[in-house]
């Protein structure tokens, strides 16, 4: 390589280190440094009603281990994550296929399904708060209606966590099906034609030899980003159940939030978030491992 092409080798690399710095540092600024920041808070007893702060080590994480409250809230989180992650996974993928099969108004649907994801969650949870009545609600009218009984969606201790699962899957179709249409998009008109003369020509046979296969990339994106959705419920929970009734909608960043905003515990809601973190991490990390060997890109 010549003086010169090495010049402009190290130009250019300079360069890109340039322009990428930006960004970079954005993210440093963004992610990185209150991570930090959190983790450091989570050895103190830093609170809000009170100047200064001192170095208790892992006492929060052993009041953490303690806390009846906190374990009530994982497992709540857990449940919730149990009814959330098949229908948010399930409900896009057949519609997706269905949608993918049709010529006429496929476009208009793809817009249907897609709105709620434009829609402001916030919003929408008052929305469901009033169809979910459950005096008022249109849906326990159609049921009275029918000669049903009414339903406490969200006053019942033993349905709550289902009535918020339902809420969250309505928000996340349209924007899981936009990901699996993409992936079968990509899938070459030709394997079928293949499979087909190979005698794999039913819509089953099609779907589990051809359709599957392909869409694992895409599939295993949509099953960790809803796994990770599921475990950032908060928003619906604070406007319309507020962890109620009796805690049965208590959820862990709920509890966090109001460890450090309501009882001004900042040291243990920094303890609590960094453990939340922690425990998406690595479910994430377990999730993508166990699934990519089996992916065929």
């Amino acid at each position: 390589m010549t003086a010169a092409a090495t010049t402009l080798a190290r130009t250019q690399q300079r360069l890109a280190y340039a322009l990428a710095a930006p960004a970079a540092l954005l993210i440093l600024a963004i992610y990185l440094v209150p991570i930090i920041l959190v983790l450091v808070f989570s050895f103190t007893d830093f609170t809000l009603v009170r100047d200064g702060m001192s170095f208790v080590g892992l006492e929060n994480y052993r009041q953490m281990a303690e806390d009846e409250n906190f374990g009530n809230a994982l497992r709540n989180t857990l449940i919730y994550a149990a009814l959330f992650l098949p229908a948010a996974f399930v409900i896009p993928l057949v519609l997706a296929i269905l949608i993918q099969e049709r010529q006429r108004f496929r476009s208009v649907l793809e817009v249907l399904f897609f709105l709620p994801v434009t829609s402001t969650l916030a919003a929408m949870a008052l929305v469901w708060a009033a169809l979910m009545d459950s005096k008022q609600g249109i849906i326990n009218v159609t049921l009275n209606s029918f000669g049903l009984d009414a339903i406490n969606f969200l006053g019942d201790p033993d349905i709550v966590l289902f009535s918020l699962a339902i809420i969250s899957v309505w928000s996340i179709i349209g924007f899981n099906m936009v990901l699996f249409l993409a992936g079968l998009t990509a899938i070459p008109p030709s394997l079928y034609d293949a499979a087909a003369v190979d005698g794999a020509d039913a819509p089953l046979d099609r779907f589990f030899r051809v359709t599957w296969p392909m869409l694992g990339p895409t599939a295993m994106f949509v099953a960790v980003t809803s796994s990770i959705t599921a475990f950032k419920l908060f928003d619906t929970v604070a406007l319309l159940t507020q962890g109620g009734p009796d805690r049965a909608s208590e959820v862990f960043l709920y509890l966090a939030f109001k460890e450090g905003f309501e009882y001004f515990n900042m040291g243990y809601a920094a303890a609590m978030s960094f453990a939340f973190l922690l425990i998406v991490f690595l479910f994430a990390l377990f999730q993508t491992g166990s699934t990519d060997r089996r992916v065929r890109y």
